[in-house]
């Protein structure tokens, strides 16, 4: 079985749903939430780096507002979400303090990650979060969001968290088994699917249904959050929340639940997407060394620019060309331009005596760069 790839995998995504964190409605399961932390905790002795995504918050600020129903208008729910989500945080840091651990919290709306300054400054603040062993715990920010820039369930944004942080695998808990052929509830003849491709178009048809009362998604988002995930080469696994050690036993590679594979290398799915989808906003004159330097795989520091053309922020994309006026690359800058002319062909050591402060040391990092 293809789940022993999940054995390898050293940085995970955990998307817990609103039925298994509010007991389907009924109030915070602190027994749950207990158990998750337990499971995480021990990921952690084995060096893992975990990335904790819970919804919740709206069905937790229901049940403390006394609501008999999940509400229906805006503001309602934002009001909802805002008393829930103190509840649920301060459930999150109490389970997990008593393993030494600790949480942070992040609230994230679609625009944080479209944005290509605060995607790069949400990337920076998880990696250095789980690099210092802190357990990130991540919500929509369902207090401001609109229609306009939400992300719709919580499936989907563990999946763009996966790609933001280049994890290796998802792992989606649920009230479900797993996918099925059909929707069990209906149909007596349905059987699990163990094993399949991400992004296997007739999963869909498979996964079509409505979620449970207390949350958005249901399998379908599952599943095309695992064709999300599957792009920067995630794997997915779908299974229910409610099985003994769920966590640890699809972290050692144990068959439970439904695997959706990934068909793409990481590093290669990042590198095409930085090729095939970005606008370039500026320029890069580089001098020979440094495109020596990146042909060898290296970053681009600023010791290597000779000059800065256009206007863009941190973040954004921008062309490397060669002192003779030939783009031999594209990335993701480090700086803003007004920055990258001040530091351009001076050291990284004298980058925080020029800005006042470092917010890389590169000024295009290898990751976020690819050849042309």
């Amino acid at each position: 079985m293809s789940q022993t790839r999940l054995a390898n995998a050293k940085r995970l995504v955990v998307k817990v749903g609103s039925a298994l964190v509010t007991n389907n409605g009924t109030g915070l399961d602190l027994d749950a939430i207990n158990d998750w932390a337990r499971q995480i905790a021990a990921l952690r002795t084995q060096g893992r780096q975990i990335t904790l995504v819970s919804s919740g918050a709206v069905a937790c600020g229901v049940q403390r507002l006394g609501w008999g129903r999940r509400p229906k208008t805006v503001h309602e729910k934002q009001a909802a979400a805002a008393v829930g989500q103190a509840g649920l945080v301060e459930a999150y840091e109490a389970a997990f303090s008593k393993h030494g651990l600790r949480t942070a919290q992040l609230l994230l709306t679609h625009d944080d990650l479209a944005d290509r300054k605060r995607y790069l400054n949400a990337r920076s603040t998880l990696t250095t979060l789980l690099e210092l062993g802190v357990v990130p715990i991540i919500n929509e920010n369902d207090t401001v969001v609109t229609d306009e820039i939400k992300f719709g369930d919580n499936d989907t944004l563990g999946a763009l968290v996966a790609n933001l942080i280049e994890a290796d695998a998802l792992i989606i808990l649920t009230d479900q088994k797993g996918l099925y052929t059909a929707d069990p509830r209906k149909d007596p003849d349905a059987t699990l699917i163990q094993e399949a491709a991400a992004g296997d178009a007739s999963l869909e048809a498979m996964a079509g249904g409505a979620g449970s009362q207390v949350g958005t998604g249901g399998m379908i988002t599952k599943v095309i959050a695992a064709k999300r995930a599957a792009r920067s080469g995630a794997h997915t696994a779908i299974a229910s929340g409610r099985e003994t050690d769920p966590i640890i036993r699809l972290a050692a590679g144990e068959a439970v639940g439904t695997l959706l594979i990934s068909q793409t290398q990481p590093l290669a799915a990042r590198k095409q997407w930085l090729a095939d989808h970005l606008q370039l906003a500026g320029r890069l004159i580089l001098d020979a060394g440094a495109v020596e330097a990146l042909k060898m795989g290296k970053s681009l520091l600023p010791i290597g620019v000779t000059s800065v053309e256009g206007e863009f922020e941190r973040g954004a994309a921008v062309a490397c060309l060669s002192p003779e006026n030939q783009e031999i690359a594209r990335g993701l800058a480090n700086y803003g331009s007004g920055e990258a002319r001040l530091i351009a062909h001076k050291t990284t050591a004298e980058i925080e005596e020029i800005l006042g402060y470092v917010d890389e040391p590169e000024l295009i990092h290898r990751d976020n760069l690819i050849l042309g």
